[in-house]
């Protein structure tokens, strides 16, 4: 009943928002015989952070339209490649009409970047996407919201989650010969298994594996998130988080772990910075600090808007991740499409080169929680493994902000360009004949309109 009581009170709550909306606009404009008053940018101010408290926050879109490549803007042309009920695999297809730079985009490796399924949308990786784009062809994992899912659609365990990944995997090695993994957070554990499961079947696996603040052994240094899922049972998670999805949702009738109680459990791990972020902002609007407020507004967009996980899939990793370890301690079975169990052994990767990276103040992932891949993948010789510690970064500042930019990517960039030299697959060092030909093809171009 609590999903249908929460979404009874937002139906409720939606005209008071659009109306706090309405008013703030009202007591902003300068015209407007309200904003007259003395008290109107306090008045106005209010209005606006009880709509942002009180509104529905819907889906954010990507919104990356271009990025710059070495002095030259790229267009950015976002398209669904693969659709599954789950989720989508979406690229960023870049376009040019410089020769030159269009040379060098098709030289550049393919990434695909695995989001977290753990409460937020992939959005949440904008700028990794984004930074990425400046010199990789760029894929990333979709996740479908659940409760939009229909019934019709079936389950959603954590076996079909790894399974998708390989299937994306062999997607992109069909088209490209190869391309490289990147998994943030949540989906490390996934991700691991799944090459995992392709270098035990002898399979062609990706060029490199970089994987950023992920759970790989949550034993170690274990934070309050890992606490929560290792000092409650499997029944106490399913009596007090899974809900059956309201009749007003495709997905009516699925169990899921719905995306409010989620959001309210990001909310209480640090609720006092949250006060003070909202009281900051409304200080801002008063101040006409529009930098700010905008600033405010972008990151809680993306921080408040949060999806329902299937729940199969949410109890399955609880268990498996944070309960059992079945990771760490090689008792880990998967079933593949043909319903055949197979036996997770990072030890069987051989070919694909492998970088961990951990923020120094990481509350979520751990201090050497992503580094244990390292001492799982025993059968990668010692140069292909690098790790890297973020000083003064938290959980996000490793894939978003400063501190990746310019710290964390520099690091990727030059891991993946190295490795992928090694491997026949198109570069900047391989394509070098190819710009020379291009560039004489357009010095040809230019002097015949002379």
């Amino acid at each position: 009943m609590l999903y249908q009581i929460f979404e009874t009170q937002r139906s409720l709550m939606e005209p008071f928002a659009d109306f706090a909306q309405a008013a703030s606009k009202l007591y902003a404009q300068s015209n407007s015989p309200l904003a007259q008053n003395p008290m109107a940018q306090r008045v106005s101010a209010g209005y606006d952070l009880l709509y942002r408290l009180g509104k529905d926050y819907e889906k954010p879109q990507f919104g990356i339209k271009s990025v710059e490549v070495e002095g030259t803007e790229v267009a950015i042309h976002e398209r669904i490649e693969i659709d599954k009920p789950f989720c989508e695999l979406r690229r960023f297809k870049r376009f040019t009409d410089d020769a030159q730079t269009l040379t060098q985009l098709k030289a550049q490796p393919v990434v695909l970047i695995v989001a977290p399924l753990s409460g937020h949308y992939a959005t949440l990786l904008r700028d990794t996407v984004r930074t990425m784009l400046k010199d990789h062809k760029v894929y990333i994992t979709d996740w479908k919201n659940a409760r939009l899912v229909p019934l019709s659609e079936g389950e959603f365990h954590l076996d079909d989650y790894v399974n998708y990944v390989q299937e994306f995997i062999r997607d992109l090695q069909a088209k490209y010969g190869n391309c490289h993994i990147m998994s943030v957070c949540q989906p490390t554990v996934p991700v691991l298994a799944a090459v995992s499961l392709m270098a035990s079947r002898g399979e062609k696996t990706p060029i490199t594996m970089t994987m950023m603040g992920g759970p790989i052994d949550a034993t170690k240094s274990p934070t309050a998130v890992n606490n929560l899922a290792m000092n409650k049972s499997h029944s106490w998670f399913e009596n007090n988080v899974i809900y059956r999805v309201p009749d007003n949702f495709p997905g009516a009738g699925r169990r899921v772990y719905p995306g409010f109680l989620q959001h309210t459990g990001f909310v209480a791990m640090n609720p006092d910075r949250h006060l003070k972020s909202h009281y900051d902002y409304f200080k801002d609007l008063i101040k006409g600090d529009n930098s700010s407020v905008d600033s405010h507004r972008e990151f809680y967009d993306e921080y408040n808007a949060v999806l329902d996980m299937d729940a199969d899939y949410y109890l399955e990793t609880i268990n498996t991740v944070f309960q059992e370890f079945k990771l760490v301690r090689g008792t880990w079975d998967i079933k593949n499409p043909q319903g055949k169990l197979e036996r997770v052994r990072p030890q069987d990767i051989k070919t694909t080169a492998l970088l961990t990276v951990e923020g120094e103040l990481d509350d979520i992932s751990g201090s050497g929680q992503t580094e244990a891949a390292h001492k799982l993948c025993s059968g990668i010789v010692r140069k292909a493994q690098h790790h890297l510690e973020v000083k003064g970064a938290g959980h996000y500042g490793i894939f978003s902000g400063r501190r990746w930019r310019d710290v964390v990517y520099p690091h990727v960039k030059r891991f993946i360009l190295d490795h992928n030299q090694g491997t026949g697959q198109s570069t900047a060092k391989k394509a070098a004949p190819v710009k020379a030909a291009a560039r004489a093809a357009a010095k040809k171009v230019a002097t015949a309109k002379k």
